[in-house]
């Protein structure tokens, strides 16, 4: 899987120094809140985007390593499953966000050809909303996965109150996941729905929403197991 990861990451790179073959030199480079574009840049400025995507797989490359040692290295067997569980979970969001920045980086790559060549005053593609569709369905896919973490301190939902025990960090990431999901869901509807600014908008509002449900309902399963305890 961090094969894939690394092919997904890679292949953004050789898409866009392919398609910079055939670009103008000078190419949109941002637009206002109306769609307005507001600057041009030479065309090598849309490499940026390809390296930090690289980067970023490589932020998830060493955090992956580091369980695949901690399971070699393991004294027992619930050790090892928990640290092979979470490099797993760790793979799929390492290949969903090369993936998503991938796909962002053609409908870029797609826009500032078609606006250059055309010499448009106004964005051909609404990267807005493009992004928040992504982004949700980032969303829904990693809630899918997040139950399946162990507890530890690279993903799920990582706070004090969740990390008390095993039974308050399998409640809180299952409620997370959840969360996540439905913010998921809604940031695609209202960028189906609404205008990018305000898809945006709506997109922080919802992450936001799920991650104070998740940390209220963490507190209280938290406050639960030491009522349990203090019987």
């Amino acid at each position: 899987m961090k094969k894939c990861m690394w092919t997904i990451s890679v292949l953004s790179l050789v898409l866009t120094a392919i398609v910079l073959q055939f670009m103008p030199d000078s190419v949109p480079m941002h637009y206002d809140l109306a769609g307005n574009i507001d600057r041009w840049g030479s065309k090598y400025e849309n490499l940026l985007f390809p390296a930090v995507i690289l980067l970023l797989s490589l932020h998830w490359h060493l955090f992956i390593a580091h369980f695949e040692k901690k399971a070699d290295k393991a004294s027992t067997e619930k050790e090892r499953a928990e640290a092979l569980s979470n490099g797993k979970v760790l793979k799929i969001v390492g290949i969903s966000m090369a993936a998503m920045f991938t796909i962002m980086q053609g409908f870029i790559l797609y826009s500032a050809y078609t606006e250059a060549v055309s010499n448009a005053s106004r964005a051909h593609v609404d990267m807005g909303r493009v992004s928040c569709i992504l982004v949700g369905a980032m969303l829904i896919l990693l809630g899918n996965y997040m139950p399946k973490t162990r507890k530890n301190h690279v993903a799920g939902v990582r706070i004090s109150f969740s990390m008390y025990n095993d039974t308050t960090w399998r409640k809180s990431n299952r409620f997370g996941a959840a969360a996540m999901m439905i913010a998921g869901i809604l940031t695609i509807l209202a960028a189906v729905l609404f205008q990018a600014a305000a898809a945006v908008i709506l997109l922080l509002v919802f992450v936001l929403a799920a991650a104070a449900v998740t940390l209220l309902y963490s507190y209280r399963v938290y406050r639960s197991e030491l009522s349990e305890k203090e019987r």
